[in-house]
């Protein structure tokens, strides 16, 4: 099944910056070779559900063997059956109707 899914990993104990765990599992999904986008406060990946979770598994493995006592991921999941659907239909999608007003 593909999924489309947004996450925030949340490392803690780790300091005030996250930043070098965010691009740890930017990492991860680039060598899972799923499409993802990072944005200001996450990350938009999609995928076949097996893959993407095996690199949401990863992400959390990595970061507790890099110093991160605890870790809290906030998904966001969406599958469909009717039709096919990527991230990047979703926003043309919707900039189709604005440039049509």
């Amino acid at each position: 099944m593909y999924v489309l899914m947004d996450i925030m990993v949340s490392p803690g104990g780790v300091g005030t910056s996250v930043s070098p765990y965010v691009a740890m599992c930017q990492k991860i999904f680039e060598d899972a070779g799923l499409t993802h986008t990072m944005h200001g406060f996450g990350t938009n990946v999609e995928g076949e559900w097996d893959d993407v979770m095996a690199a949401v598994k990863r992400c959390h493995e990595d970061l507790h063997t890099a110093g991160a006592a605890r870790i809290t991921s906030h998904i966001k999941l969406g599958t469909r059956t009717d039709r096919p659907q990527t991230m990047q239909d979703k926003v043309i999608s919707v900039q189709e109707k604005l440039a049509a007003k």
